[in-house]
């Protein structure tokens, strides 16, 4: 999404939202085998993470990463998810693929 020239934040923004949907994790594997998939708590809004992701927003995304909300998805959780046939929310943000599990956020 970076493209050369500026585009209005609201316009980003429902760009991000029309380019968000569910995709079975199974799908993902071969980007999560190269390490481009990062995982988004389900605490946070998955279309403010992609945009600050899309802004290169270095301040926000650094700290998610410090405080564990935003990181890259983990062996275990990657193996947990093939088990649950997980459905995630996900975004592209070249050369990232966002994911968010909100089933998580209602088992709490």
């Amino acid at each position: 999404m970076h493209e050369n020239f500026e585009v209005e934040p609201d316009v980003l923004k429902a760009k991000i939202i029309s380019e968000t949907a569910r995709i079975n994790w199974l799908d993902l594997q071969k980007f999560y085998a190269a390490g481009s998939v990062i995982q988004v708590s389900a605490e946070l809004d998955l279309v403010d993470v992609a945009f600050a992701f899309s802004q290169d927003d270095k301040a926000a995304v650094q700290r998610w990463l410090h405080s564990g909300l935003v990181d890259r998805v983990s062996d275990t959780q990657a193996v947990l998810w093939v088990e649950q046939q997980a459905e995630l929310w996900a975004v592209v943000i070249s050369p990232w693929i966002l994911v968010q599990d909100k089933a998580a956020s209602s088992t709490h």
